[in-house]
């Protein structure tokens, strides 16, 4: 389990807590849980940048900087990026929403709101992921 966000703004028990789930779940690598607490991909970035800084000013840190570099100093350090993004609710944007890590990533939209979305419709998702030619920005080959 990893949370993502600024848990600065949560009482003091409640970000307690969330280090607790993390230290707890840290070594397990079958299923990656991702919980989004206060989170919004440009705090994310300027709190990486600000801690990037602040290595820099104690010689912590290399250059040039790379990608893997800055995908270090996110939230999601670690964690491999997501594969396939559903936008539920027929929602046509990222609203602020992991806009380092969904670079390469499939998006399904549906109509479908959160609450009602069921495995049916997981399954369909799924199936049109499956349909997908995944080239990581490289140009099809003809």
């Amino acid at each position: 389990v990893k949370v993502i966000g600024d848990p600065s703004a949560f009482a003091p028990d409640i970000q307690e807590k969330i280090r607790q789930l993390e230290e707890f779940s840290k070594d397990y690598d079958e299923l990656y849980f991702q919980i989004a607490l206060n989170y919004g991909s440009r705090d994310e970035i300027t709190r990486a940048v600000n801690r990037m800084l602040e290595d820099q000013k104690a010689g912590k840190l290399e250059t040039p900087v790379s990608e893997d570099t800055i995908s270090g100093y996110l939230d999601t350090a670690g964690l491999p990026d997501p594969d396939l993004m559903i936008r539920t609710s027929g929602e046509l944007r990222l609203s602020n929403y992991l806009l380092w890590q969904l670079a390469y990533s499939e998006f399904y939209f549906t109509d479908v709101p959160w609450p009602d979305f069921k495995k049916e419709e997981l399954v369909k998702a799924i199936e049109k992921y499956n349909e997908r030619d995944r080239r990581y920005g490289g140009v099809k080959e003809e």
